[in-house]
């Protein structure tokens, strides 16, 4: 299984900006996924159009299953 963590943010604007990051552990708790967007807005280091991240929105861990096929 591969998980992706999508964390969404409102900007200086108040615009939603979504920031995901794949090969998140499955067992990444909400207490983490705070941490991590707290510490995202505090860096400072991602910067969008409608300006800087400033507020937490939401989070949420996807599942996803892959199936790869030999095809030699």
């Amino acid at each position: 299984m591969e998980y992706t963590l999508s964390m969404t943010f409102l900007t200086a604007m108040g615009v939603k900006s979504t920031l995901s990051v794949s090969g998140i552990k499955s067992t990444i708790t909400d207490v983490e996924a705070n941490a991590l967007m707290d510490l995202i807005i505090a860096k400072n280091i991602f910067v969008t159009t409608t300006g800087a991240l400033s507020k937490k929105e939401s989070a949420q861990l996807a599942e996803r299953k892959v199936t790869k096929y030999d095809v030699a």
